[in-house]
């Protein structure tokens, strides 16, 4: 079985299926009206990469950046490790 090991510092995010959603009015909004979800959570790490992430942090990224790779089906987004924004940590308060 092969698997995408990101190259040069960048790493592979997930991206979350978005679906056809319904309007109160029942309209249906499909997914390509919609803007892009800019999260998403780490599957692979460049091993030059920053030690700050690994797999499996949900983080957040700069609008429109990244290179969008299906895979099996997923969809995936080799991003630049310097385009990450943030990543969601469990904390007990803000």
């Amino acid at each position: 079985m092969d698997k995408i090991q990101p190259l040069n510092g960048y790493v592979l995010v997930r991206i979350d299926e978005k679906k056809e959603r319904k309007t109160s009015g029942g309209l249906i909004v499909p997914d390509t009206a919609e803007t892009r979800k800019n999260e998403g959570v780490i599957e692979a790490v460049a091993s030059d990469a920053p030690k700050t992430i690994s797999v499996g942090d949900r983080v957040i990224y700069k609008e429109m950046s990244g290179t969008e790779v299906k895979y099996e089906g997923v969809k995936y987004l080799l991003i630049e490790a310097s385009d990450l924004l943030a990543k969601f940590s469990a904390v007990d308060k803000i």
